[in-house]
């Protein structure tokens, strides 16, 4: 799809939540009903991951496996400092089906972003995992990074046992939250690196925040500034601007309810959408730093 013929990413492809220890995030994420399995190395990289796949998207849980490897000022190194203040949601990544064009076109926005760089990973199985991905610049440093998978969306899904079916009901990934604290100075930035217009601003009666959304697809990138104490408020003032929470459609929301109280998790809490439906929220004490949200029918 394309807007003023430049070309427009297709959704939000998955969420990075960043975890001090890998066996304890499966585990954190595996009571809250996600089929999470280890993912594998990255190539050339000192990360390892587990991963959770949804109908096309995925979470993704990062950590690192080898703390000697770490070179000052590598992305290894930013991502211990951010372990080191306690790790959660870290990054959006945006998926494009031609990411150099799409990269060409924010260049042509002014866009500080780079070239396009291939990725790979390893899986546990022996499964080899290919991408493109292009990172914002330092004039442009938002939470966000897009990528173009190599390999096709049926052979990601195999990676894992069980892509899907999650006990907690989990369909695929709504929205994605990014707390800021001030909506009208940043949103002309992420307009500009989406090629989008600047969206309407609505009151997210859940987060308790003013919002605006940007439509990728079946997903929404929400950049939100808190209104008063609640959600976005407690990750604004606890870490600072950033991603804080995933809002997951689920087939069920009593499943994924009765799934967490039968592996002694706290109950969800519970709310209404300004949209009229009904969602629940996991903290981020149990869910690694992350607010995780379920919207669907009970």
């Amino acid at each position: 799809m394309r807007l003023g013929g430049a070309k427009v990413l297709t959704r939000v492809d998955h969420v990075m939540i960043c975890v001090p220890d890998l066996a304890r995030g499966i585990d954190a994420y595996t009571r809250i009903g996600f089929n999470i399995y280890p993912g594998g190395a990255h190539t050339g990289r000192a990360t390892h991951n587990a991963i959770a796949f949804h109908q096309e998207d995925y979470l993704e849980l990062l950590s690192l496996r080898d703390r000697d490897a770490i070179a000052p000022g590598s992305p290894e190194a930013r991502l211990a400092e951010f372990l080191a203040r306690g790790g959660g949601f870290r990054y959006v990544a945006v998926q494009s089906d031609d990411l150099a064009a799409d990269v060409a076109a924010m260049q042509g926005r002014g866009v500080d972003v780079s070239e396009p760089a291939e990725g790979a990973r390893r899986t546990p199985s022996g499964q080899e995992l290919g991408w493109k991905t292009a990172s914002l610049g330092p004039r442009n440093p938002l939470p966000v990074f897009f990528v173009e998978h190599l390999t096709p969306l049926a052979e990601r899904r195999r990676q894992v046992a069980r892509a899907g079916d999650h006990p907690n009901g989990v369909l695929r990934l709504d929205r994605v939250y990014i707390t800021v604290p001030d909506l009208a100075a940043v949103t002309q930035t992420y307009a500009r690196v989406l090629g989008m217009p600047v969206p309407k601003t609505h009151r997210g009666a859940v987060i308790k925040a003013d919002m605006a959304v940007f439509d990728l697809g079946p997903t929404g990138l929400t950049v939100a500034q808190p209104a008063e104490p609640g959600p976005a408020a407690e990750a604004l003032s606890r870490r600072g601007p950033g991603p804080f929470q995933v809002l997951y459609r689920t087939s069920s929301m009593d499943a994924a309810a009765s799934w967490m109280a039968s592996h002694d998790m706290p109950s969800p809490a519970r709310g209404v959408r300004n949209t009229g439906e009904q969602a629940m929220l996991v903290g981020p004490e149990e869910a690694c730093g992350a607010y995780i949200g379920f919207v669907g029918p009970a």
